[in-house]
């Protein structure tokens, strides 16, 4: 979700500029919808098959073999264990997962043998059951449903490995079926997760979070699930782990990042994240991830950076004057160096970034002023010609700026931002074109001494193509967008 509306400039020349204003409170609304509706759904799977040397099953078994090799198992003869590892393989295609949940009991002679008291065969069920939770059928899933007792259960486990394998076919059968999550919901799952949340392994605490992580992106959960959070001490440790990740690991923080992302991508739990201070947190770890990512090559440090923008930037999106909490010039400077240090490898984070941006310049007089003071426009301007979105945000942030009044204007004006202004207007995206003659028009507002508008329009378009084309876009009223 990206968060904010960007306040009008006010009434202007004309009903155009009102026309443009209405325009982009849609297009960033239609934003809005999409991040919000952007999940991480997916499946994890962790194999043991590189570390035995065994090969892989390419091809389906035929229905006989897939039954013998469960009479093997059922049989309980002294090779259990390698038949399980076969069977194992064996799970690994789709057809053949789907052969074995039809046989009648088989299913149910995985759970018996993953709750019984050999350590190494329940083990090897285990792995059997979680090859099976990581099938895109979802009968494959249901058909696991009377396990998720004892995964939970056996998270309070001492076994490091057993109970990451727990979680991680939990949060398969999660992803997989609404079925599934209805009766892990009075089974417990809420409080159970969060008596592990304190566990010392990171491996555990990363398996942790992508259970909950997929818990909180169910459409159920603002209504179902994220109460039982809130009511939990997972929030307040969710923020510890997230803001520690760069010091005990990043596996951990990317997961909980993401879940503190779809709490407040909720609209449910925004408040309590506030008064839990995690709006000055993020911006220190902000801060940090790009102070470590200018010293130092840090890859896989933008998988968190991403979360910590979106919740940074769609916390700051609540009117509750989230501005005020976080009124420091780093941020800012954190803002740019994060983009710099991206731009060419990981060019996915600067709209993330400039959304935060726009956030904080929405309303806020103060990061206005700074990103002035600073001297950081020039940079901005350079990252207009990136992309469509970078150069849309970009200029929104611009508009942010000059709407502020003649003395934003005029430094606007003096940091050379018209010239390059002309190339966006004359592309044919309505969307950079139309956040282009925003800019223009809240510049003509403030600075009428800058429209020049005495300029004849027989003057070549290349020499004052600017002025052509907001001639011919605003002050004629035209309903359409003119190409030059």
């Amino acid at each position: 979700m990206w968060g904010r509306r960007r306040r009008g400039a006010g009434p202007g020349p004309g009903g155009a500029a009102e026309e443009l204003r209405a325009r982009r409170r849609e297009r960033e609304a239609a934003l809005r919808k999409a991040r919000r509706q952007e999940q991480l759904v997916s499946k994890r799977l962790l194999r043991e098959d590189e570390q035995d040397g065994a090969e892989v099953l390419l091809q389906p078994l035929p229905e006989d073999e897939v039954s013998e090799l469960l009479r093997g198992v059922q049989r309980g003869s002294e090779d259990r264990k390698t038949l399980l590892r076969r069977l194992r393989r064996a799970l690994q295609d789709k057809e053949t997962q789907q052969k074995f949940v039809r046989l009648d009991g088989s299913v149910r002679t995985l759970i018996g043998l993953f709750t019984g008291s050999l350590a190494d065969v329940q083990m090897e069920a285990a792995r059997c059951l979680h090859e099976l939770s990581h099938s895109s059928d979802a009968a494959v899933a249901e058909a696991c449903m009377p396990v998720t007792s004892y995964l939970l259960t056996y998270l309070s486990g001492h076994s490091v490995e057993f109970v990451e394998l727990c979680l991680y076919t939990l949060g398969n059968l999660v992803v997989e079926s609404e079925a599934v999550r209805k009766q892990l919901l009075p089974q417990g799952i809420v409080p159970v997760l969060a008596s592990c949340v304190q566990s010392p392994h990171e491996a555990v605490l990363e398996g942790l979070g992508y259970v909950l992580s997929q818990l909180l992106q169910a459409k159920e959960a603002p209504t179902e699930i994220i109460p039982l959070v809130l009511d939990s001490v997972l929030p307040q440790h969710m923020l510890r782990l997230v803001c520690s990740g760069l010091k005990s690991g990043t596996g951990a923080a990317v997961e909980f990042a993401w879940c503190l992302h779809y709490i407040v991508c909720s609209h449910t739990a925004n408040a309590t994240l506030i008064a839990l201070g995690a709006i000055p947190a993020l911006t220190s770890l902000l801060c940090d991830i790009a102070s470590e990512i200018s010293q130092s090559i840090s890859e896989g440090l933008e998988l968190l950076t991403c979360p910590v923008l979106r919740c940074l930037g769609n916390l700051l999106a609540e009117e509750t004057g989230c501005e005020a909490q976080i009124q420091d010039e780093r941020l800012l400077v954190a803002l740019f160096v994060v983009m710099q240090c991206y731009l060419q490898k990981h060019p996915f984070i600067i709209p993330e970034c400039l959304w935060l941006l726009n956030n904080l310049t929405a309303d806020e007089p103060f990061f206005c002023s700074a990103l002035l003071s600073l001297d950081l426009l020039p940079a901005l301007l350079q990252l207009l010609p990136c992309s469509q979105a970078a150069s849309v945000l970009g200029l929104t942030v611009l508009c942010n700026v000059a709407e502020k009044g003649p003395a934003y204007c005029q430094q606007l004006h003096q940091q050379a931002a018209l010239p390059l202004l002309l190339g966006p207007l004359a592309l044919p995206d309505p969307e950079v074109a139309g956040q282009c003659l925003e800019l223009l028009h809240l510049l003509f507002l403030h600075c009428p001494q800058l429209c020049f508008l005495q300029v004849p329009r027989t003057q070549t378009r290349d020499q004052h193509g600017w002025i052509y084309l907001f001639w011919t876009r605003v002050w004629q009223g035209s309903g359409e967008f003119l190409r030059p």
